[in-house]
Order: structure tokens, then sequence, then C-alpha cells
């Protein structure tokens, strides 16, 4: 089968689509045709040599793809031949074809297009696991960085979903824009004074903040934290090292907890893909969620998608088509 390798840690450049050996199927598994893989941040680290998968995954990038059930494992119930997916992977999605645990497959949305869903369930995945770690609820005011990208779209109407006062921040003005469009109460731009913003909008402290920025964020976002509140960290675009202050932590009962899907076991992973088509499915289906926007990429061409996904100019969600 044929599959986009990088040949070494580096820039978009080192990507390249090559012949590599099949694949074979375990009991409990699940072979997919692939059609289309989401492209996503962490992917970009991989590449870069920041982000190994774990032990026993596939040494490919790819962390979500959508396609057909192609081979059915000993054990595996519920799937035949044919079958329309998709799949939440550690690892193997930039390929032609990929082995899953088959609980970590699930049909896609009703009348969603395979193409569209292959960029949906590493998102939902990502924002229901860590809203319900945080226990967000009613009432309470929800604080999302990079409103416009993939996980920070999904966030504002899945939070917004659940009662929550909704406040984002992106960057050009056409992407604040958008991070209203899709439900954001408040959205601001980061190149401007945004924790003053959120201050004066939220004088009593944000409940919880969902963190894909890191360490150049985490001075301000104790600052913001309400009484109770809680930080969530799952990335680290503004690095991973930062200076934490106990007292002002202790001062408003504070949790910081930072947190990473792709390392979970197939067992932990399987009970989240469940409360996403248990919670998420029926959203896009009433329309109270809407799908994002996507930019799609021909497979032979994933170079490209990781440069434009650098750039920033992107909006929405970028796939990875392989085929239709």
């Amino acid at each position: 089968m044929r599959a986009v390798v990088a040949r070494e840690a580096g820039g978009p450049e080192v990507l390249e689509l090559v012949e590599v050996e099949d694949l074979t199927v375990g009991p409990g598994e699940l072979l997919l045709d692939v059609t289309a893989a989401g492209v996503n941040r962490a992917d970009l680290l991989q590449r870069q040599g920041h982000y190994p998968p774990p032990p026993g995954a596939s040494p490919l990038i790819g962390l979500e793809v959508s396609g057909h059930v192609a081979v059915v494992g000993a054990g595996v119930e519920g799937w035949s031949v044919g079958d329309a997916c998709v799949a939440l992977l550690a690892g193997g999605g930039y390929a032609e074809q990929v082995v899953v645990p088959a609980g970590q497959v699930v049909a896609p949305p009703p009348g969603m297009d395979l193409v569209e869903a292959a960029g949906l369930i590493e998102v939902a995945a990502t924002v229901v696991s860590n809203l319900d770690l945080a226990h967000l609820s009613a009432g309470e005011v929800f604080l999302v960085h990079g409103g416009a990208g993939g996980i920070g779209s999904f966030a504002i109407q899945y939070a917004r979903s659940l009662g929550a006062t909704v406040l984002a921040t992106a960057g050009a003005a056409e992407k604040v824009a958008y991070c209203r469009s899709v439900g954001a109460h408040h959205a601001f731009s980061y190149r401007d004074d945004w924790a003053a913003q959120v201050r004066s909008l939220a004088p009593e402290g944000v409940d919880l903040v969902l963190d894909s920025v890191g360490a150049r964020y985490l001075e301000t976002h104790q600052q913001l934290m309400a009484t109770e509140g809680r930080l969530v960290v799952i990335g680290m675009q503004g690095g991973a090292r930062a200076t934490l202050d106990l007292a002002a932590l202790l001062s408003r009962r504070g949790l910081v907890t930072a947190t990473s899907l792709r390392p979970r076991p197939p067992a932990e992973k399987a009970e989240i893909c469940r409360r996403v088509v248990e919670r998420v499915w029926p959203l896009l289906v009433d329309g109270t969620i809407a799908p994002t926007p996507q930019t799609t990429f021909p497979l032979a061409e994933a170079s490209a998608a990781h440069a434009h996904l650098e750039s920033g100019d992107h909006l929405g969600k970028l796939v990875l088509v392989v085929r239709r």
C-alpha cells in the first residue's frame, strides 16, 4: 500500500508518498480502506520529531480517518466488510489502509459525507473527554483559544450546547467573526489585550479554560481563573515550561491539569468514542453543532497540507483525501 512517511525530522518537505508493507489484522482489530485522514497539530509535532507515537503504535503520522471496513479481525462483532466508518488512531492515518482496535471505530454521523467526517472524531473526542474531565456545566464561563480551528470551533459549539457562556480568541478579524458565527458569546483577537476583555466580561473569573497554548499563557490563565476554576492544558504551541504561582492557585482553590488523548489505552479510547457517538452525533444531525469548514488536499500533497496548517491561514479543519 501507499503511505506518507517522514524521511527525517524536519519541515513539511520531509513528507513523501511511498510504497510500504501491507498491514495484517489481529484479533479484536479492523482493517480499513481509508477514504480521508484528518490533519492535526499533533501531526506537525510528530513530523518535527517532538511527538513520537506511543509504544506499539504505527510510526506513520495520522490520528483519525474515515473509510470502509476491509477485513474484520477475529472476535470482532457488529462490523461487516464494506461498512462505512470513522476511526480514532494512535498513528497510521496518512495511508491507504490502517489497522485499528475495533472499539475505536464507529459509524459516521448519519448523512455526513466520509471526507467531511474524516476530520471529526479526533476533535470531538478531545473536546468531549476534556470537558467531561473538567465538569463544565450550565451557567459557567468557558474560554477556548484558537476558536477558528478544528478543536476551537467544535469546543465553542459543544460548550454552548452545555449551557456555558463561551469566550474565544482567534487571530485575524474574519476568524474572530467566525467564532461568533458558530456560537461564541464573545470573541476577540489574541493580537489585542484579550485578557483585559475577558476580565471585563467575566469579572468573577473564568470557570474553565481549554488551553492549547501552554506556557505563554499560564500566568495569565491563573489570574483569570474564578474560584474553583479549572485550567485544562491540551497543547504547547506557546512553550512547555512556565512558572506556576501556587499562592494564586491556592487562593482560588484552582485546578490545573494536562491531558493527552493519543497514549491512552484502547479501552479508554473506546469509551470516549462511545460517548462521542451518544452525545455529539445527535447534535450534528439536529444542527446544534455545524461541521467546521474544510480545506482538502490529496494524500500525495501532505507536505502542502502541513505547510498550510503551519501558516495559520486556515479556517476550520484540513483533510487529506485518499480515495473518493
